[in-house]
């Protein structure tokens, strides 16, 4: 189970009071996290989720609230910082930086078709649209420097094949870094999987986990949404759906040839980012009760991105 840190009812009904909510009626640890320590909680007024972060400088907390803030302003179904009486929204318990946001409705997906995926496409470009004009300014501590800083030393302790597709991959990242740069930019979820949405039928109905958002470019963040939502259990994309996605999303904003250009390119960088994530957390938590994802997911993944047949749709 994935709760870092457990909570006792009494140390939550002191931090829920200052809410206005009501009387605490029932919590929960959330199984499916896997840096944060998150608790579905049930008040008079309503369902909630907290969460504690485990993970990253408190001093990027402030850029998350306000980004939720931008996108649930803009209309986007997406959580956000509810403040208390005194207008807090980042407080503290049991030590930790602590949020609580209202629960979205809707449930994760397991069966994925083209409407799934057509619903995610359009929701990426409505998030990209809400914040491009004025991103708000975090660098990723998992960008392109982390993975070729990490990925030098993890290529040293894998299988002959693993090292040798970990290695041609952080070749072509040192190679096209400044050409990454220079693509359209915004504010990124940098984590779209199949984890992070719900839906009620075929409508999309909430986003969660910003807590990989930053600023960047926009390419990127529909790679990583591609690989996740589009992927069969051999790592290939299906295409149908990858083209939902893709054709949602150019509905909104479409592509330019520079990104078209690097597209293939950008569909291996993101597998790199969580074949080295996902290889991390393994060592990390190793023998533990925390749930860890499959890093061979993202290896498969990246040795099926060796030949990218699908092309990027752009104006001329």
């Amino acid at each position: 189970m994935s709760v870092f840190t457990p909570l006792q009812r009494p140390q939550l009904e002191t931090f829920l009071a200052p809410y206005g909510l009501g009387r605490l009626l029932d919590f929960q640890g959330i199984e499916a996290g896997s840096e944060n320590s998150n608790f579905f909680v049930s008040l008079e007024q309503g369902e909630f989720v907290l969460t504690l972060i485990e993970r990253g400088p408190s001093e990027d907390l402030p850029f998350f609230i306000e980004l939720l803030d931008v996108l649930h302003e803009a209309g986007l179904p997406v959580p956000y910082a509810l403040r208390t009486d005194n207008d807090e929204a980042l407080r503290s318990l049991a030590g930790k930086p602590a949020l609580l946001q209202p629960r979205l409705s809707g449930k994760h997906v397991r069966d994925v078709n083209a409407q799934h995926c057509h619903e995610v496409g359009e929701l990426l470009a409505r998030i990209h649209l809400a914040t491009r004009d004025h991103p708000l300014q975090r660098k990723s501590d998992r960008g392109l420097e982390w993975m070729l800083r990490e990925g030098k030393v993890l290529a040293t302790h894998q299988t002959p094949e693993a090292t040798a597709l970990l290695e041609s991959a952080l070749a072509e990242i040192a190679a096209v870094q400044e050409q990454v740069r220079k693509l359209p930019r915004a504010n990124l979820h940098a984590d779209l999987f199949r984890d992070n949405c719900m839906f009620e039928g075929t409508h999309l109905s909430g986003v969660i986990d910003f807590y990989n958002a930053c600023s960047g470019p926009m390419l990127y963040d529909l790679a990583i949404t591609v690989n996740d939502w589009c992927s069969d259990e051999q790592g290939r994309l299906d295409e149908a759906r990858a083209r939902a996605v893709m054709g949602a999303y150019a509905a909104l904003r479409p592509f330019t040839a520079a990104e078209a250009e690097i597209w293939p390119a950008m569909l291996r960088i993101a597998c790199v980012r969580f074949w080295l994530s996902r290889l991390i957390a393994a060592e990390a938590f190793a023998g533990q009760d925390v749930l860890i994802h499959d890093p061979g997911e993202f290896q498969r993944r990246l040795a099926a991105r060796q030949q990218v047949s699908l092309t990027l749709p752009f104006a001329l």
